[in-house]
């Protein structure tokens, strides 16, 4: 078998208040964005590329439940930088909220943060092969 993960759903109030987060303030790229009548197909990726994020604008209580908890409060997705202090300032400059100082961990540099929709990151500078 030969697969990849290519996107992950992010479930979302409104597609293009979440275009406006993560386009508008993070940089991210803005890779496809096909209306489907009811609904849009609406595809985000870092600048750094990986895998997409599938901007699905909830539909009925369950998924509006869901908006900022689909890792029932961990963290649920892992920016990851080759430049912590220069990222963590564009993303402080651009208003996002950092749960917590940055901190050192083994693995790496990194800082909780949460989007405006309430799901939990961590920007993550890894740490460099010994």
């Amino acid at each position: 078998m030969a697969a990849r993960i290519s996107a992950l759903a992010l479930v979302v109030p409104d597609y293009d208040t979440a275009l406006g987060f993560y386009v508008g303030k993070l940089g991210f790229r803005l890779c496809e964005d096909i209306d489907q009548g009811r609904k849009r197909w609406v595809t985000v990726e870092p600048p750094g590329g990986g895998p997409r994020l599938l901007l699905a604008r909830a539909e009925g209580p369950v998924q509006a439940d869901a908006i900022g908890n689909q890792a029932g409060g961990r963290v649920f997705l892992f920016l990851e930088t080759d430049d912590f202090v220069r990222d963590h300032a564009a993303m402080l400059a651009a208003g996002v909220v950092f749960e917590e100082a940055p901190r050192h961990e083994p693995y790496g540099t990194v800082a909780v943060w949460r989007d405006p929709f309430g799901n939990r990151w961590d920007l993550l500078e890894p740490a460099l092969p010994q």
